[in-house]
């Protein structure tokens, strides 16, 4: 299946049934608080994604300008809030995606979000929007494994899902990537355009003349988590880091590792 076929296909990508359950339990409240439904839906890229899908649609006039949790918060009423966590509970399945086991996509994806936002503070973007980004970079490879499954378990195969190669492979063997269909996808949503840049160059965020600090940044943190999920030693990680983006953010390896959620990650 080519690019554009597959970014034709519809697709509803699962949440994880707790934090749908939490939240819906908390928009019944009479007083529901923001702050935890802002907590809750952050730590979910499905909510996310579709709460920025629902915020940047031209229905609210604010298409390419919502980029966080609290933005869409500030912009929706919770009516909304309540009608896609109701859409998202009857859908809910830890088995929904062949070929992925969700709760490690969740676990991992929250992983990139936190790193993500601790890098973007030390080279002075916006560590949110960086957040925000992490936490759905990888939604393409959802899409990917709905739309093909037989193709995508062929690849899985060959290289992990949330493998440091994957997009290698999938790039050789598809001529596109996860990367491509996430932005592929943000860009239909109306996104804001430095998320969708970022989401695209995610792979290579330095190549044929791209310079997107937000891409180089989420190569960082995806390659830090990714190398967690492959059980990486000091040596793997240190033969593995990518330091040409290290290089264009001024981030060495150490810098990179300082910045690892894993031991905080239960205070966050």
């Amino acid at each position: 299946m080519n690019l554009s076929a597959l970014l034709e296909q519809q697709f509803h990508l699962p949440s994880i049934p707790k934090v749908v359950a939490l939240l819906l339990s908390e928009l019944e409240r009479p007083e529901p608080d923001l702050h935890k439904i802002n907590r809750l839906i952050s730590t979910d890229p499905a909510l996310t994604t579709r709460l920025l899908q629902l915020a940047n649609s031209s229905f609210f006039q604010q298409s390419g300008k919502i980029s966080t949790v609290s933005e869409a918060l500030a912009l929706l009423d919770l009516s909304h809030v309540q009608t896609m966590a109701q859409a998202a509970a009857a859908a809910a399945s830890p088995k929904a995606v062949p070929g992925v086991h969700l709760p490690q996509f969740w676990d991992y994806s929250l992983n990139v979000a936190k790193l993500s936002r601790s890098l973007a503070t030390l080279v002075r973007l916006n560590p949110q929007a960086a957040f925000t980004t992490g936490l759905i970079h990888a939604v393409g490879e959802l899409a990917m494994h709905l739309a093909m499954p037989e193709v995508c378990v062929m690849l899985d195969n060959e290289v992990p899902a949330l493998g440091l190669n994957r997009a290698f492979v999938e790039r050789s063997v598809l001529g596109y990537c996860y990367a491509s269909v996430g932005a592929g996808y943000a860009r239909m949503w109306q996104f804001p355009k430095p998320m969708v840049d970022a989401i695209e160059h995610q792979y290579a965020p330095f190549d044929n003349n791209v310079y997107e600090p937000l891409a180089g940044v989420i190569h960082l943190a995806a390659w830090r988590a990714r190398g967690k999920e492959a059980h990486l030693n000091d040596k793997g990680l240190a033969v593995t880091y990518p330091d040409a983006v290290g290089v264009a953010l001024g981030l060495n390896i150490d810098m990179v590792l300082q910045q690892d959620p894993f031991d905080w990650a239960a205070h966050t």
